[in-house]
């Protein structure tokens, strides 16, 4: 009997992590109150366990991780063009993502997951220099960090 009771109160742990788990919806847009090629929202924290969807909104984006700014051993992506992409995040760090064919364009975004110490420091030494190849957005990658807590 206790063989089964043990059994059973693993499952309701197991239930109680996934329930807890939320869906997170980011937007691939041309545009969004005068800035141009967005994710919106542009930085996004979540916690361990959540998903995030990317949203085809507008056509003509897709979005990708940056090589780079993953942490060790946490999830990549390179979704299709006008497709919706899901990712479920278990690593903890930050993950620096873009839309490939506006990446020149400063079109990246940041999803901060728990505890971003891993490789905050690296991301965003990567980051900043990424960004210096940006033809417009030259800053973004630098104000996306300074969103960062």
């Amino acid at each position: 009997m206790n063989k089964y009771r043990i059994i059973i109160i693993c499952f309701c742990f197991f239930l109680a992590g996934n329930i807890s788990a939320a869906e997170h919806q980011v937007k691939m847009l041309s545009s969004l109150k005068g800035q141009m090629m967005v994710f919106d929202p542009p930085v996004l924290t979540i916690k361990p366990g959540d998903t995030v969807k990317w949203l085809a909104t507008n056509p003509g984006h897709n979005t990708a991780s940056i090589d780079d700014m993953v942490p060790t051993g946490g999830p990549t992506w390179n979704g299709q063009m006008n497709e919706e992409v899901v990712v479920t995040f278990d690593k903890e760090g930050v993950y620096g993502y873009k839309c490939t064919p506006h990446y020149i364009l400063g079109m990246i975004g940041l999803i901060v997951v728990g505890d971003n110490s891993s490789n905050m420091d690296k991301s965003f030494k990567r980051a900043k220099e990424i960004q210096e190849k940006f033809a417009t957005n030259k800053s973004r990658f630098t104000d996306y960090f300074s969103q960062i807590k």
